[in-house]
């Protein structure tokens, strides 16, 4: 019933957008040639068919059962289309707010005579209304079209568009021997939301050319299930470094966003999932640490499962676990998914840790990424939410993901393959 309330509740918001940025449609077209007014209402309206055919068909089938490259890409395109129109309904309202004031104020103040002169009216654009300012239309229009091209490229070309991104980290205890050691990074893989294989065929290919001295991956390697790794493992598994593959969990991973038929089956799907990691010759960190040598030195790595400061994301992780019986070493690294991790406990309580690698944001796979200027709208939630940060000798950074979720695309915060070169200096 639930389900069925908010399709009619989605299908009757469509229609009423509809309904409503139409007008914007007609009068921006009324100067047109008839043949070119029927074409473009024609596609109007069918667009608006499609978006209400779609969730019907989702109501009444098993959505799961569709083929999974026009479930993602359908979904995606009602919602690009969707928020467009919200920024034409901007606009409309605007105009229409300020036509009603106008009109509220002619009655009020003006004099009858005044009221009903009609020789200096201005022409409208819908027999009794008021007239609507073309420029207010027309400029809603232009700019809803820039977030309806925007995110239309970045699923045609954001979402696999992976940026190597180098960054150097100095640490002052840092061994002699690991002087120019590169750590290669990588988050939020999210393999349930690739149609394919070939771009993490790609992905894998560019890692591989790195020639890393170590991969950590930082989380989410799913979105809900373990089954959907299961296609992509033989290309995963390819990844390769001079000591090995390390990863942790993600708050996606434990399946905590599903509807299971009992605790048995959520717990065996993470046993699953945890499995592949070993399957795939990572050595999977439940909150437990490693030692990393070269030639008789040594730092530390530590790993924990999702530990966060907002509510609705677990707290799986534990820090005593994972550094119980520890033997700090000259230089330590902390793998944790949220970065809100680093503030919430890492810094007050372990000044052992130099460097601390997380992912989880995907830096909402939207935003604007300059040399000295970065927004996006995550920022108002996560403090730390890409790039690099540094409190005192202690440093955080936050890769933008791999993979995506929900809108399969990226607009301005690209996917991202990390290297961290570790200097004394």
């Amino acid at each position: 019933m639930d389900m069925l309330l908010r399709s009619l509740f989605l299908i009757a918001l469509i229609v009423a957008i509809d309904l409503y940025v139409f007008q914007a449609f007609r009068f921006a077209f009324r100067d047109s040639a008839s043949s070119v007014q029927k074409t473009t209402f024609i596609i109007f309206w069918a667009l608006t068919a499609f978006s209400v055919s779609v969730i019907l068909a989702a109501l009444v089938t098993d959505f799961q059962l569709w083929p999974k490259a026009f479930r993602t890409y359908a979904t995606a395109f009602i919602f690009i289309l969707t928020i467009s129109k919200l920024f034409i309904v901007i606009f409309l309202l605007t105009d229409d707010i300020l036509r009603g004031v106008r009109w509220v104020f002619g009655k009020v103040f003006q004099t009858p005579a005044v009221a009903n002169d009609t020789s200096n009216a201005v022409p409208v654009a819908v027999k009794g209304g008021i007239s609507r300012s073309d420029f207010l239309v027309k400029t809603g229009m232009i700019i809803a079209a820039i977030p309806f091209i925007s995110l239309i490229w970045g699923m045609a070309k954001g979402a696999y568009d992976y940026q190597v991104k180098k960054v150097k980290i100095k640490l002052p205890n840092l061994p002699s021997e690991f002087e120019g050691f590169k750590i290669l990074q990588i988050s939020d893989l999210h393999t349930g939301s690739f149609v394919s294989t070939e771009p993490l065929m790609e992905a894998v290919k560019i890692i591989n050319a790195q020639n890393a001295d170590l991969i950590l991956f930082t989380g989410d390697l799913v979105n809900n299930k373990q089954e959907e790794v299961i296609q992509h493992m033989p290309v995963l598994s390819q990844m390769k470094s001079k000591h090995g593959v390390f990863s942790i969990l993600g708050n996606h991973d434990y399946g905590d966003y599903v509807q299971w038929n009992s605790k048995e089956e959520k717990q065996k799907n993470l046993d699953d999932l945890i499995k592949s990691h070993r399957e795939l010759g990572w050595d999977i960190l439940l909150d437990e640490h490693r030692i990393i040598e070269k030639n008789g030195q040594s730092i530390g790595l530590i790993g924990v499962q999702n530990w966060s400061m907002h509510l609705r994301f677990p707290k799986y992780g534990s820090m005593e676990k994972a550094t119980k019986d520890i033997s700090f070493q000259p230089v330590n690294i902390l793998m944790s998914h949220d970065p809100s991790h680093w503030r919430g406990e890492i810094l007050e309580k372990y000044p052992q840790i130099d460097l601390m690698l997380a992912g989880h944001t995907h830096g909402f796979q939207f935003g604007i990424e300059l040399p000295n200027f970065k927004w996006s709208p995550v920022q108002y939630i996560y403090k730390e939410w890409a790039g690099i940060y540094n409190e005192g000798k202690q440093h955080l950074y936050v890769n933008r993901g791999l993979g995506f979720l929900g809108y399969p695309g990226r607009v301005g915060i690209l996917p991202e393959i990390t290297i961290l070169e570790l200097s004394k200096a």
